[in-house]
């Protein structure tokens, strides 16, 4: 296809290499499905003295799993269904022409061996730049899907900073549309796909990302120390916890470490909005339960500096062990 990204060229070297793999990384392979738990929005906006089991069920997934699904979210079908034509047209315009764009990205340019080469490729567009995106590329439905997504997470951190002892407008006062990305994903067939990954083990940089994906699937997290398989639900989104949120809980709720695999016949798309702070936005650990702070004051400039000289020396994230107390 003239739209794929260039993988089997680029990465020759890794390919003919025997000793390019990680002995000890834990491909993809067959693993037992999970069904997250499931949180019915329409519930969480209740009042909170009428309706309390709903947000205590959320905390429970978030503290138990760092995951959880969302239902009747006002995200409607009509639009999610929109917004995946819009990013299939966007992904299907020639490689040559995608491939200068700056929001665009594809595999891993410093991967130092085939575990860390993701067979994936993204569109990583900030909140402030969809609407100039929108009149380039017509994302008025991913435009749509951006704005909602801002009002469904503001209302779940409200819900999950009262837990843990963070001011209410913390959120509003650090995550701004200029901070905060939307991530349009394509998993193209993969003629190797035992041998690589979609997109290589992580934990987001975020407090939070919302994510929609296909039917096809392929998202698997590590749960009890194993991987499995989340199962595609057309009527939810999946809510991640990210990096960030463990740390300014000081630990009480997980950033889940998750995956995906590579296809062999079928390409794959999602979207994920990140809810993210400004740069000099100041990450502490806040005071629950009598705690020690598990983690030394940071901004997220420091985080994502760390992060990124991780990544060009060695092909991949260390993350929140960097900035433990």
């Amino acid at each position: 296809m003239d739209y794929d990204p260039p993988f089997l060229e680029t990465y020759k070297a890794f390919l003919q290499n025997p000793h390019s793999e990680d002995t000890n990384t834990n491909y993809p392979s067959v693993v037992d499905s999970w069904e997250p738990p499931i949180i019915d929005f329409a519930k969480l906006a209740l009042d909170q003295d009428s309706r309390p089991e709903e947000r205590d069920r959320m905390i429970e997934a978030t503290t138990k799993w760092g995951l959880f699904q969302i239902v009747n979210h006002e995200i409607s079908q009509e639009l999610l269904h929109s917004m995946m034509l819009e990013q299939m047209k966007l992904f299907h315009q020639p490689f040559v022409d995608k491939s200068p764009l700056r929001t665009y990205k594809w595999g891993n340019p410093f991967a130092t061996n085939l575990s860390q080469l993701s067979w994936s490729e993204a569109f990583h567009i900030c909140l402030t730049d969809i609407s100039r995106m929108v009149e380039n590329q017509n994302l008025r439905s991913v435009e749509a899907f951006a704005t909602k997504a801002t009002a469904l997470v503001e209302s779940i951190v409200e819900i999950l900073a009262h837990r843990v002892n963070i001011r209410s407008r913390y959120f509003r006062d650090n995550c701004l549309p200029n901070s905060t990305f939307v991530r349009l994903n394509r998993y193209p067939q993969c003629p190797i796909s035992s041998k690589v990954f979609g997109l290589m083990p992580h934990s987001d940089s975020s407090f939070l990302t919302i994510v929609y994906q296909d039917k096809v699937g392929g998202l698997q997290v590590m749960k009890d120390a194993k991987w499995v398989g989340v199962n595609p639900n057309p009527n939810a989104l999946l809510v991640i916890i990210g990096d960030l949120f463990q740390a300014l809980s000081n630990g009480v709720y997980r950033s889940i470490k998750h995956r995906v695999v590579a296809a062999e016949r079928i390409e794959r798309f999602s979207a994920a909005y990140f809810f993210c702070p400004s740069d000099d936005t100041v990450i502490q650990s806040s005071e629950n339960n009598n705690k020690p702070a598990m983690y030394r004051k940071f901004t997220f400039r420091e985080y994502r500096v760390q992060t990124g000289k991780d990544v060009k020396q060695i092909g991949d994230k260390v993350g929140l062990s960097r900035f433990l107390a």
